[in-house]
């Protein structure tokens, strides 16, 4: 097939060439007159590359896999979704970038992540330069959504805190089966509850997601389809299998590293 491609233009490059050009020359000449097309990237990859990413979101990259995280969930342009316990913004960049402007964004944070995260959000939100994120500040159990608003609801690397409790951090306990019921309230007839999160060992109590900041997938698996959703997937992406899930998610050894599920759910 590239025989008969390049074959035509290789005789008419040798009617205009002097009698000293070689066959090889000839060939060459008409290779580079028809370079090999750049492939086409992703809008995931996009949103990735995106020059308004800093440093910091790009070191965290290797060990998250973005792009394709993101494509796993199916988010696309013109889609409204909601970024629960945003943080800094990691995935809300990203996910700005996507959706583009007949989309939408809202990017959940309270108290205890605003001052974890201390200025990253700040910065990245200065000068309304993410023009299609809206931030909502709601406290443990005080979130009230919207009915069937949102395409997506992306949970990263947060549901464990849902067996979290500090005083200190002013974080209370949160209600599981509340906050499942207002996702599914929120999300539009079809719309995916995306999850990623740290593995605990199999047979982990659900108390492991407040001492060691890990859960076991079967307890969110159960939790979730027990709140109404189906299970519509599952992704090794971010899987390491080098974890040792004894160790808290924090620890120096594997912090950034760890052994990750990816999975979504969706609204009936």
């Amino acid at each position: 097939m590239h025989v008969k491609l390049f074959l035509p233009v290789a005789l008419l490059a040798l009617a205009g060439c002097s009698e000293s050009s070689t066959p090889a020359a000839i060939v060459e000449a008409a290779v580079e007159s028809n370079p090999a097309p750049v492939a086409a990237t992703s809008i995931y990859e996009d949103a990735v590359a995106s020059s308004g990413r800093t440093d910091s979101d790009r070191e965290r990259d290797a060990g998250r896999k973005p792009a394709q995280v993101l494509d796993f969930f199916a988010i696309e342009p013109g889609m409204t979704v909601l970024d629960m316990f945003s943080g800094g913004g990691y995935y809300t960049e990203m996910l700005s970038n996507i959706v583009g402007t007949h989309g939408k964004v809202v990017a959940h944070s309270n108290q205890a992540y605003a001052q974890f995260v201390g200025d990253e959000s700040n910065v990245r939100y200065a000068d309304g330069r993410l023009a299609n994120v809206e931030i909502l500040m709601a406290e443990n159990n005080e979130l009230e959504l919207p009915a069937d608003t949102f395409d997506v609801v992306m949970m990263v690397l947060a549901y464990h805190d849902i067996y979290y409790v500090s005083a200190e951090d002013g974080w209370p306990k949160i209600d599981g089966p509340k906050l499942l019921a207002e996702f599914l309230s929120g999300l539009k007839s079809g719309g995916t509850l995306a999850v990623v999160d740290h593995y605990a060992a199999a047979g982990s109590p659900r108390e492991t997601g407040g001492t060691l900041h890990r859960i076991d997938p079967s307890i969110v698996i159960a939790e979730i389809e027990a709140a109404g959703f189906v299970l519509d997937g599952k992704s090794d992406i971010v899987r390491n299998m080098e974890d040792d899930h004894s160790l808290s998610m924090y620890d120096e050894q594997i912090h950034g590293k760890t052994d990750r599920f990816v999975m979504k759910f969706r609204k009936p």
